[in-house]
């Protein structure tokens, strides 16, 4: 009997007590807090955005109404509480309510973590009962949540099928293959495995003409040709090429001990392959696929191959637009095993991969290092030939592109050619990483409207292809073009649970403050996380002698930018100096490089500092 109740998602939102009986939660808004304060994951939802998701327009006493709700809520799921006694399960913390929940008492994260281990994932897609947060499928909150566990439900499916194919059973996976790219028939995943597994149950006719049904619907309905995966699948049938009999890994699963190696190095490569899958979806598979991938890294080290440690370290090649990295220790070692890889290594194709790796996990260092190293996978790329390694090269060179202010425009050619490229090869993701990279640099060049189309195609990508975290960037965007706190506040319940430290730590009070600036009094309480340096002595009226230049990323002329605005205020003629330095080579620019805020034209801070004469 478990300790505490459970709660399920995977379908219409359920509880049950610890008996397993099912639980009364009454109303429809008593689960909505239910289930708000699941996608929130452990982190306290104060009670003012409760109440803004509960209501478009909230009535009078909707405060007191939340508060009753919770109270309701706690009775169903602690019956056994005393009356006056501390709740353990649904708790108040400062302004709000979380849940105080072990990992496997919603049936959501148990599927998560089946996905992430590899482990029961066949087992784990029974706990489906139908569209996740069902009756709250129009909610905004709970849009971001349910589009990735769909997306970690057909990844699931996939990869279930996968082992079938490859474990001798590819005929019973042909009807389920079937009914998933019929549903789903822009998942290429889904077509390639069909394809394999009627080719492996002796239907080669039948495959060829998936793989032209396949095609027909990318190029007619979508425009786009198939990837390289269908592509060269649809080759290797046609020469019926040895490696598409059974899968080598089941044959090593029941070899003798002596061959566990090989097994290890199988089982190795299509773990990343996963972990990069379950980045894709940001949230929990996120942040899963980035605890796990150094766990692989040390285990390809173990083994003493650099060719297959350079493969696990380069198979991670995740599409990345933000700047600052969501765990810069976890980079380090993954930047390290990269160099000591890159050592003993011949292949110049895999070099490539280990640099742009350097180059992306290094963001926002400056390191001149790693802008080398960028620019050599790229270089590599380009000599090879090969668009899907130009591809995430140049992601490397965008990201060692802030080594100066006033990049903009160097880094507008990298978002041009990526999506030319994305689209011309088949590469989905890599084409909303260009539309994403465009959105940034249209508007720190002031071009708004074409900020504004690109912001438009990345939704229509994100769709199309299901990938969630694209509308956390496109809705920051739409606010930095009409700014409000209350805008701000609404746009960052979708960092909520989305993954990404790096991006949310400090950006809500970061944009408060844009708005703010010389209009209303600064939040000297706000968590501004690591925007503290650049923030505080516009507070305080003090420190800024002591103020380090800010990083080399998408928010550095911004961050200047308050350099000078505290220097003005403290009449700092050495801060202002300093700042106009900066600044100068961003004169054509506006502040708003992160596509997310925005303090206005960079030449109108820098005229004011100019104005002194000690800052000449």
């Amino acid at each position: 009997m478990i300790e505490r109740p459970g709660f399920g998602v995977l379908g219409p939102v359920v509880a049950w007590g610890k008996d397993g009986e099912p639980l009364a939660l009454k109303g429809p808004r008593h689960r909505a807090v239910l289930a708000r304060l699941i996608v929130a994951r452990g982190r306290v939802v104060p009670v003012d955005v409760l109440v803004d998701d509960l209501w478009v327009a909230p009535p009078a006493g909707a405060v007191s109404a939340v508060r009753t709700f919770v109270a309701a809520l706690r009775r169903a799921v602690e019956p056994e509480r005393p009356a006056r006694g501390k709740p353990q399960v649904l708790v108040t913390e400062g302004p709000g309510y979380a849940l105080r929940l072990p990992e496997d008492a919603v049936d959501a994260w148990r599927f998560e973590h089946a996905v992430r281990d590899g482990v029961g994932v066949e087992e784990a897609l029974r706990l489906w009962r139908g569209p996740a947060y069902a009756e709250f499928a129009d909610e905004p909150w709970a849009r971001a949540e349910r589009a990735r566990l769909t997306e970690l439900r057909l990844q699931a499916v996939e990869l279930v099928a996968a082992g079938r194919v490859g474990s001798g059973r590819a005929a019973e996976a042909v009807a389920e293959l079937d009914a998933h790219v019929t549903e789903h028939p822009w998942r290429e995943e889904g077509w390639r495995l069909l394809a394999l597994a009627l080719y492996r149950s002796g239907r080669q006719g039948d495959a060829l003409a998936v793989l032209r049904r396949a095609r027909g619907l990318l190029v007619e309905q979508l425009g786009v040709a198939p990837g390289p995966a269908l592509q060269q699948l649809e080759g290797d049938i046609l020469r019926q090429a040895d490696h598409l009999q059974e899968s080598s890994s089941a044959v090593w699963e029941r070899a003798v001990a002596s061959y566990e190696a090989v097994g290890a190095r199988a089982r190795l490569e299509s773990t990343v392959g996963l972990l990069r899958s379950l980045a894709i979806t940001g949230g929990g598979g996120l942040v899963a696929a980035r605890e796990q991938r150094v766990a692989a890294i040390a285990a390809a080290e173990e083994l003493g191959d650099p060719e297959l440690t350079a493969r696990v370290i380069g198979a991670y090649d995740v599409p990345a637009i933000w700047t600052r990295s969501d765990d810069e220790e976890q980079a380090a070692v993954v930047v390290a095993a990269a160099e000591r890889t890159l050592e003993q290594l011949s292949s110049v194709r895999l070099r490539a991969r280990l640099l742009a790796t350097i180059a992306i996990e290094s963001r926002g260092s400056g390191s001149p290092r790693a802008r080398a190293a960028a620019l050599e996978a790229v270089a590599i790329a380009r000599e090879l030939e090969d668009p899907a390694l130009l591809a995430f090269a140049l992601n490397g060179e965008f990201m060692q592109t802030f080594h100066s202010t006033g990049l903009a425009l160097e880094r507008d050619f990298i978002g041009v050619e990526l999506i030319a490229l994305a689209r011309k090869h088949g590469l989905p993701t890599y084409e909303v990483l260009g539309h994403l990279i465009r959105i940034q640099t249209r508007a720190a060049l002031g071009d708004f409207v074409a900020a504004s189309l690109h912001a438009a195609a990345a939704d229509e990508l994100a769709a199309r292809y299901e990938t969630p975290l694209v509308a956390v960037f496109t809705r920051w965007y739409a606010v930095l073009r009409d700014p409000s706190e209350a805008a701000y506040r609404d746009a960052a319940k979708l960092l909520d649970g989305a993954g990404m430290p790096g991006l949310q730590g400090g950006l809500l009070a970061l944009a408060v403050l844009t708005v703010r600036l010389g209009n209303t009094p600064l939040d000297a309480d706000a968590d501004y996380g690591p925007y503290e340096p650049w923030v505080r002595p516009l507070i305080t009226g003090a420190g800024l002698d002591a103020v380090p230049d800010p990083p080399n990323d998408l928010l550095q002329e911004l961050l200047w930018t308050l350099v000078g605005e505290a220097a003005l205020a403290q009449g700092n003629k050495a801060a202002m100096a300093r700042a106009a330095a900066a600044l100068a080579p961003a004169l054509a620019e506006e502040s708003a490089g992160s596509g997310l805020v925005t303090l206005g034209p960079v030449r109108e801070i820098w005229h004011r500092l100019k104005r002194d004469p000690a800052a000449d």
